[in-house]
């Protein structure tokens, strides 16, 4: 890595189509769950103009009307104006939800079936999962990342809070950091571009958005001359939302998680349950991972674990401290596998993860959220001291 570069991360408020959709299939998931907490779901969302498809495998005991659940959803972000195509009240919604298949649920069930090596939950799929921490935030994410979503919650609560007249839906930030080698020194560039009425001119946009959202939320010691602000730079973002773009769950993957500065496995996250380890097991990389910055173990950190489907142990646990480690990795990998279980079961439980609690994760990133941690039981310290003093520090 170089001693001076610039990183940059992106965020979309929940108008963005592909939040949207993302929005759609949590709501989905939390409904099942609400009424029983052991539903299968997986639940893929398409947006786009009028139409809102719902697709993929459901398996549960819930009852209730999956299109007011669509529509409730899509009101909660806004779009509930009559004159756009995509509103409330006029979507047409295309169910396409069926069974899980008895295939994947033989694997994933707490049972033995013919084939499968121990009668224990295995993994609802094979896969790779990555959990990431740093100590460059007070919640111990990425700084380009956690600034970007900052930017996009406060210009969703002056829509919301009607401190604003002209602001819509649909939104994306965008924060660039120049850093000398760990060290953060300024932000170059801040790019939001957000969604408006037709009756507000550009200037007023730019002067309200940089005085309002970007120097309100950025730190003002990182903040120069030099930083450049870039505020719908197209000129023009009247037309947004699904009327604009199409979206689909899973397609912002890289927001959920750490801005492009820790990796990704490639599952998505909304509208599954926690028997899926592409989230549920993510969720504990992140637990894992912020436990060791805050035990003070390493400054920056990265675990690594895969699953076979319907085998309960990972096939593999890596960690990576980028030199940061203040003991040996292998030290801490040791602790790490003492400390937590990774089994699918011990997760769900460890983590309490069989409640309707998505819908809180689905939009600003499912990390570096402190605002419920009762919820959000992964952004937790709680295991800080067990990872110190099993290390022997």
């Amino acid at each position: 890595m170089p001693k001076s570069y610039i990183f940059s991360s992106e965020s979309v408020t929940e108008g963005h189509p592909d939040k949207v959709a993302d929005t759609i299939s949590d709501a989905v998931l939390d409904a099942c769950l609400t009424q029983d907490k052991n539903s299968r779901v997986a639940c893929e969302t398409l947006v786009k103009s009028n139409l809102v498809v719902v697709a993929g495998e459901i398996t549960t005991k819930a009852d209730f009307d999956y299109n007011k659940v669509v529509r409730g959803a899509i009101e909660e972000i806004g779009y509930t104006e009559p004159g756009e195509s995509f509103n409330a009240k006029g979507v047409h919604i295309l169910n396409a939800l069926t069974a899980q298949s008895p295939d994947i649920a033989q694997g994933v069930d707490e049972k033995a079936a013919e084939g499968k090596a121990t009668a224990e939950q295995g993994a609802g799929d094979q896969g790779l999962m990555f959990g990431f921490a740093v100590n460059e935030t007070r919640d111990l994410m990425p700084a380009p990342i956690f600034y970007a979503h900052a930017l996009g919650r406060k210009l969703t609560d002056l829509r919301k809070h009607k401190k604003v007249s002209w602001l819509r839906p649909d939104c994306k930030t965008q924060v660039s950091l120049q850093y000398n080698g760990t060290k953060i020194e300024r932000i170059d560039a801040v790019v939001v571009s957000t969604q408006h009425r037709d009756s507000v001119k550009h200037k007023e946009i730019f002067e309200f958005v940089v005085e309002n959202v970007i120097k309100a939320v950025l730190p003002k010691d990182l903040l120069d001359a030099k930083t450049r602000y870039l505020v719908n730079p197209t000129g023009r973002f009247v037309i947004g939302g699904p009327e604009g773009d199409s979206g689909l769950t899973g397609r912002k993957i890289i927001v959920d998680t750490y801005g492009g500065m820790g990796r990704h496995g490639g599952g998505a996250f909304s509208g599954k349950d926690p028997s899926k380890v592409d989230r549920s097991a993510a969720y504990m990389g992140r637990y894992v991972a912020k436990n060791i910055v805050a035990a003070g173990l390493a400054d920056r950190v990265e675990i690594q674990f895969a699953y076979a489907i319907g085998h309960p142990e990972p096939v593999s646990v890596h960690i990576d401290t980028f030199g940061t480690g203040k003991v040996d990795d292998d030290k801490i990998a040791d602790a790490v596998k003492q400390v937590f279980s990774f089994k699918p079961a011990n997760i769900i439980k460890q983590l309490n993860l069989l409640r309707p609690i998505y819908s809180k994760t689905t939009n600003y990133g499912h990390f570096g959220r402190t605002d419920d941690l009762e919820a959000l039981t992964w952004e937790k310290t709680d295991k800080a001291a067990d990872l110190k003093r099993t290390v022997g520090v």
